[in-house]
């Protein structure tokens, strides 16, 4: 059994587990000071948690509960919440799914269910909550407002689409992890899924064809792609070099320099 934080964190959390018998922690790493499942009296729970403290780790956890009510069609469900300035913690209590992340490579079988899971966050409404979450993370990398403006839009984005956030089971198909939701231009998450098939060994025209299946690819300008490829490339490239030990980072920057090489961005290279 893996433990809990400590005490006090499993007194914050009582009322809504009882005892807990068993902690599991998932292979896959999250961004959270504490995730893990937990079989406890009251049933089992996918249980996420952060420091309640400023900065933008915060910030994503309460993004995260603020944005479940509205994509629960994709995601499973916040059961119970925990904050409070003398909490000292942000948890939160999700519903417990039983799935395995998608696999992204060649020729997988679940490469439709991805278009599918893009297609169906897609057709969710922005909601209000989420109308001041600019998508402004490619901003420092164009060369004008210009090139900016291609980013701006009223759908709702999940920002970080890859394998282990699609996944599949008995019970369906689901998006996870929506801690970053913001609003802009609604290719930007097909795009962002260009990347990731190049990374996962398909070849640029394969990983667009797949891409096309999406409608918010099918009505983007092709020149607001060709912007955020170039960007995306300069992004991936800054964020590579910051963390060199980070060998998914530099396969991801290489990914985006084929994918800016395929649609002739020349200017991606500087």
């Amino acid at each position: 059994m893996t433990e809990l934080p400590d005490g006090h964190f499993r007194e914050l959390i009582r009322p809504h587990t009882g005892e807990v018998t068993q902690v599991h922690v998932p292979k896959q790493g999250f961004t959270t000071e504490f995730a893990a499942v937990i079989d406890s009296e009251k049933g089992s729970f996918f249980v996420k948690a952060m420091f309640n403290r400023p900065g933008g780790r915060r910030d994503s956890i309460l993004r995260e509960r603020a944005i479940n009510p509205y994509v629960q069609s994709l995601s499973p469900s916040v059961l119970w919440s925990v904050d409070g300035d003398d909490a000292g913690w942000i948890i939160l209590g999700f519903q417990v799914i039983d799935t395995r992340s998608l696999d992204f490579q060649p020729g997988s079988p679940d490469l439709p269910i991805a278009v599918d899971l893009l297609n169906r966050a897609a057709s969710v409404t922005l909601p209000d909550v989420a109308r001041d979450w600019r998508e402004d993370r490619r901003d420092p990398y164009v060369i004008s407002e210009e090139e900016r403006a291609y980013f701006r839009g009223d759908a709702l984005l999940h920002t970080d689409i890859n394998p282990s956030n699609m996944r599949v089971g008995d019970a369906g198909s689901w998006l996870i992890d929506w801690s970053w939701p913001t609003r802009g231009a609604a290719f930007i998450d097909p795009a962002c899924f260009v990347v990731q098939l190049i990374s996962a060994g398909h070849s640029p025209a394969s990983a667009e064809g797949w891409a096309a299946h999406c409608t918010a690819w099918a009505t983007a300008d092709p020149k607001a792609i060709d912007v955020f490829a170039a960007a995306d490339l300069r992004m991936h490239r800054a964020v590579a070099a910051q963390r060199p030990e980070e060998a998914w980072l530099a396969a991801l920057a290489e990914a985006a320099q084929a994918w800016a090489d395929h649609r002739g961005v020349a200017e991606a290279r500087q």
